[in-house]
């Protein structure tokens, strides 16, 4: 059900920014765009998306500089790419449960979808969370928009149930987000305690709903 997996992310970069890619070649064109952003990733968490350069994509990857320009032109248009595809999945996946009526029923179906797509871009995610405060101003300016979207959406539902806890939906929602945020950002303790992403999600529904419904 999700909008972006690992299958059709790269065929989704690639339609999504035909004005931009120079090469016409669909195959090669998807192999090297896997590349790039695989590379990408792997040099963020290794010496910081700041610190990384355009040489250092083109040894990673084995393409040319020419070769990547093909692609892309720079560090920021790259980061931009990344940011749309989170943007992408976090307005998608909420319109797959328009159709439930009981609010807490969609925010559960919203948390755990949250979960779950994080866990399938993890990745993706973790470099909106880590690296987005080193971007340009109107790039942070957008991972922040799509955090907060999210969070509305929320907060918008939590709103919607009839005998809610007192305080802010606002904060409620900021709250709940943080919970499954620390899902993709702190992978290494997760894996360490053998969790699984559906026991996490479990655990996470159980804590919302206790809450929501006392």
């Amino acid at each position: 059900m999700t909008p972006l997996d690992g299958d059709n992310i790269w065929a989704y970069l690639l339609d999504h920014n035909a004005e931009r890619i120079t090469v016409k070649r669909r195959k090669p064109a998807l192999e090297n765009i896997e590349k790039i952003f695989r590379a990408t990733f792997r040099l963020a968490n290794e010496v910081g998306f700041r610190t990384m350069n355009l040489r250092d994509l083109c040894r990673e990857t084995g393409l040319s500089m020419g070769g990547l320009y093909g692609y892309i032109s720079s560090k920021d248009q790259l980061a931009e790419m990344i940011e749309d595809v989170v943007r992408h999945a976090t307005h998608e996946v909420p319109r797959m449960f328009d159709d439930l009526s009981d609010p807490l029923e969609r925010l559960e179906a919203l948390v755990r979808a949250s979960i779950f797509v994080s866990e399938i871009l993890q990745p993706w995610f973790y470099f909106v969370f880590m690296d987005s405060r080193v971007l340009q101003t109107a790039q942070r300016a957008t991972a922040k928009e799509s955090e907060l979207y999210v969070q509305s959406l929320f907060a918008g539902i939590i709103s919607e149930l009839p005998h809610r806890p007192q305080g802010s939906p606002e904060l409620l929602a900021s709250h709940i987000m943080a919970m499954f945020q620390d899902w993709y950002v702190k992978r290494w303790k997760y894996r360490a305690a053998e969790i699984t992403p559906d026991q996490f999600a479990d655990s996470a529904v159980r804590m919302m709903r206790g809450y929501l419904r006392a």
